[in-house]
């Protein structure tokens, strides 16, 4: 007999397109596993997710721009079809943060956490976390907020090179733009060029402190918070491997007992009244030994089976347990398991591990998503070799005329950027920048590195 009440659908909402969401996968799987129905309201076209078998139906996903009533009109056509209420688990910050807008008009219809309904996207919005965090007392990377283009070659010179360059709002930053929502910045004049950009990406540009990464500082907490406020199911995690290297999602995770990260987490989810699923991402200052919240994420984390403890709760299921009224078992942790994407990691998943492992593709009662995605993977590989060369020689002629004699270099300014947040003393020495690319675009935990 299942714990969760199966008679209550589940309906899984992302907006943001991308076949290689994984997250998508594990929370059909989770809760497909316990006998409920799942509808996934995604782009699934070409995706594996389509093929598992614990999908009960695909329903077409709002536009990427679609407005909030759009996004309304859109759920209201998967209610009608559904017909009784629902569990809507938002699988993106998009959607995350369009439930949280739509929380009252999609009740009954659909079952949602009881919180603020700005709160997600307060969260997942980078300029206001860094005020949360101030008001917390939540360590975070030293913030500025440039008002003009000469103000952000200045953050360049107060910040000290390279700096971390993020969008406020990374969700509205338009694909095929070429902007990422988090890059790594080696001068004022990069710093300058992408202030000019703001209106293309539709939110305000940060610069932060660079806090290097290196072994044991990159930390990820999932968690769940029940009506009555208290963070069950998930745990901390640390992040062995990352893609792009340094800079990205994590390939490799293993649950690993941290208790300033759990109180750091369970801090400030009880400041803000947060009700839900998060994610949050930790960097370790390696000279003060303080961790610094990077990203808040209002929603699943794309590894959050990591996090499937020894009564098989994990957050999504604890999300569909506790907003259908029903008791969340006590299991125990199991530090140590690990949570591998094997496209990204395919040599580790040739190692034994000793504390259980968990795929993100590969599942032996859901078999048919991990052989597309590996038939869907190498062809994009391909794909991508090719297209490399042309763009290295495009990158190295622009690099070209950039440099060329004459060109004006960048001065310090006199003016300084607003400063939204100062995290306590100096990072240690900066270590050589990670490289950055653009292969995706989905979870870029790309965090301040």
């Amino acid at each position: 007999m299942s714990l969760l009440d199966i008679r209550v659908p589940a309906v899984l909402l992302r907006i943001d397109r991308n076949p290689f969401h994984h997250g998508t996968l594990g929370a059909v799987r989770s809760l497909g596993r316990a006998g409920v129905e799942v509808h996934v309201v995604a782009d699934s076209t070409g995706s594996p997710v389509r093929t598992s078998r614990f999908v009960h139906q695909l329903h077409p996903p709002p536009r990427p721009d679609a407005s909030t009533g759009e996004i309304a009109a859109a759920l209201h056509r998967v209610a009608a079809r559904v017909a009784r209420p629902a569990v809507l688990i938002p699988l993106d910050d998009a959607s995350a943060i369009a439930a949280g807008r739509l929380r009252e008009e999609l009740t009954p219809a659909y079952l949602l956490p009881q919180q603020p309904d700005a709160l997600p996207e307060r969260v997942a919005d980078k300029a206001e976390l860094a005020e949360l965090c101030a008001a917390t007392g939540i360590p975070h990377p030293v913030t500025l907020i440039p008002d003009s283009a000469e103000d952000a070659a200045a953050a360049a010179w107060r910040l000290g090179l390279p700096l971390v360059a993020k969008w406020s709002r990374p969700w509205l930053v338009p694909a095929g733009s070429g902007l990422r929502s988090t890059a790594l910045v080696r001068s004022a004049r990069e710093a300058r060029e992408l202030f000019l950009r703001a209106g293309e990406a539709g939110s305000t540009l940060l610069l932060q402190t660079f806090l290097p990464p290196g072994p044991d500082r990159d930390w990820f907490f999932h968690g769940y918070v029940d009506r009555t406020g208290a963070v069950r199911a998930g745990g901390p995690g640390r992040k062995h491997l990352a893609w792009p290297r340094g800079a990205g999602l994590t390939a490799v995770g293993q649950w690993a007992p941290n208790a300033q990260v759990r109180a750091l987490a369970e801090q400030l989810t009880g400041d803000l009244g947060y009700r839900g699923v998060f994610d949050l991402d930790f960097r370790r200052c390696g000279s003060t030994g303080r961790y610094h919240l990077l990203d808040f994420n209002p929603r699943p984390g794309a590894q959050f089976r990591l996090f499937t403890d020894s009564a098989g709760l994990d957050v999504v299921r604890a999300l569909h347990l506790d907003l259908t009224q029903r008791p969340l078992p006590t299991g125990m942790p199991l530090p140590g398991r690990e949570f591998v994407v094997e496209n990204y990691a395919p040599l580790t998943v040739l190692r034994p591990a000793s504390r259980g492992r968990e795929l993100a593709w590969h599942a032996a009662d859901d078999p048919a998503p991990g052989r597309v995605m590996w038939a869907l993977w190498c062809r994009h590989a391909a794909r991508r070799l090719v297209r490399r060369p042309v763009g290295l020689l495009v990158g190295l002629l622009a690099r070209l005329l950039a440099d060329r004699p004459g060109r004006r270099t960048s001065r310090a300014p006199a003016a300084a950027p607003l400063l939204v947040h100062q995290a306590g003393a100096p990072d240690d020495p900066l270590a050589p920048p990670a490289r950055l690319t653009d292969d995706f675009r989905d979870d870029e935990k790309a965090s301040s590195c």
